[in-house]
């Protein structure tokens, strides 16, 4: 049988990453792997950023990628920032030189 390394990561809080390299034997899923290290799956889980589940087939060097539930929704973060900075101050000219047209 082959034998297949995978990396597992995970964040439970922002800024802090928790990584595993497990050793599994082919064929493996999502599940299996998360079984070895004794990780739950509470949220979203994609490997290399893709979103999957946990009966998903692995391959040698996979990511599996554990995501936490979002906080906030990024639209309504997004359109909420987008009030409080105004139209001039958001997007591609934040930053002209003064007395510039638009965009220069």
């Amino acid at each position: 049988m082959a034998e297949l390394e995978v990396v597992l990561w995970r964040s439970l809080e922002s800024g802090q990453v928790q990584e595993a390299v497990v050793r599994l034997s082919a064929p493996a899923t999502v599940a299996d792997a998360l079984r070895v290290v004794g990780w739950s799956l509470t949220g979203e889980c994609g490997v290399w950023g893709r979103s999957c589940g946990p009966k998903q087939r692995l391959q040698q060097g996979d990511r599996i990628e554990l995501y936490r539930p979002l906080k906030v929704d990024p639209k309504r973060a997004r359109r909420e920032r987008f009030q409080r900075q105004g139209v001039r101050g958001t997007g591609l000219f934040a930053d002209r030189r003064p007395n510039s047209k638009a965009g220069y």
